[in-house]
């Protein structure tokens, strides 16, 4: 999915990014792009939330014979987009593993991308899924969202959520438990943050900067409906959630 050509372009464009593609490396280090814009945010948390309990790769039965290539690393997430699959919001949660295994395969297939496109999946009873393969302690390259995949987060929410009070309340706790849990230390899940495309096909051009909430939507980088009206609007929710977990943990 990732030829050298195209690392050496994203090293060259983004020079302070940790971008390792082996099989077992160290977790990445150093964040991508220049500096967050010097802008007032609300104080900054020091430690990120607890680990969630999450559902593994093995559990849920990827298929990683569809696995191709190598892992790629990054540095330590700046920033957490929130997706959502589409699926009809009626499903039984008890099958989300077989939904998984499907989306993984055409991800693969369809998409052409070499795995689950999301870091992670989250279902409406608030059970938190392994996504991309990797490593759950690790900061792994994902393709969830064009163009600012680097030192970023992608969490999938499945369904459609197209209205705001029909979110469930398991659900927003669940990502928030992810947030908190994966952004890198003194990042604040309330503020926003300076990243930088590494393609055109987003809304922002290649090499050019952007500042987003360190929480965002799919389509606040992307032209896309996703996470949904409904999920959209519950953004600012699910960062107070994140930003709380943090300040407990470090009170804790």
């Amino acid at each position: 999915m990732w030829s050298r050509r195209r690392m050496a372009l994203m090293a060259a464009v983004l020079p302070l990014a940790v971008v390792v593609t082996v099989d077992a490396p160290p977790l990445g280090g150093a964040s991508a792009g220049p500096p967050e814009a010097p802008e007032r945010l609300p104080p900054a948390v020091e430690r990120p939330g607890a680990k969630p309990e999450v559902i593994t790769r093995g559990e849920w039965g990827a298929d990683e014979d569809l696995r191709t290539e190598k892992v790629t690393y990054t540095g330590a997430a700046r920033a957490v987009f929130i997706h959502h699959t589409g699926h009809p919001d009626g499903y039984d949660c008890a099958d989300v593993p077989e939904m998984l295994r499907s989306m993984q395969s055409d991800h693969v297939s369809r998409m052409g991308w070499d795995d689950v496109g999301y870091n992670f999946v989250v279902d409406k009873c608030g059970t938190i899924y392994e996504g991309r393969a990797g490593g759950l302690d690790r900061f792994v390259l994902g393709a969830h969202t064009t163009g600012f995949n680097m030192d970023s987060v992608g969490i999938a929410a499945v369904g459609d959520f197209e209205v705001p009070e029909l979110v469930p309340d398991a659900l927003m706790s669940a990502i928030a438990r992810v947030v908190a849990w994966k952004l890198r230390m003194g990042t604040d899940p309330r503020g926003t943050v300076r990243l930088v495309s590494t393609n055109d096909d987003s809304r922002v051009p290649e090499g050019d900067p952007a500042t987003v909430a360190v929480v965002s939507g799919h389509r606040d980088i992307v032209e896309t409906h996703c996470p949904g009206e409904g999920l959209d609007a519950r953004l600012p929710a699910i960062r107070e959630e994140a930003a709380r977990l943090r300040i407990d943990a470090q009170r804790g």
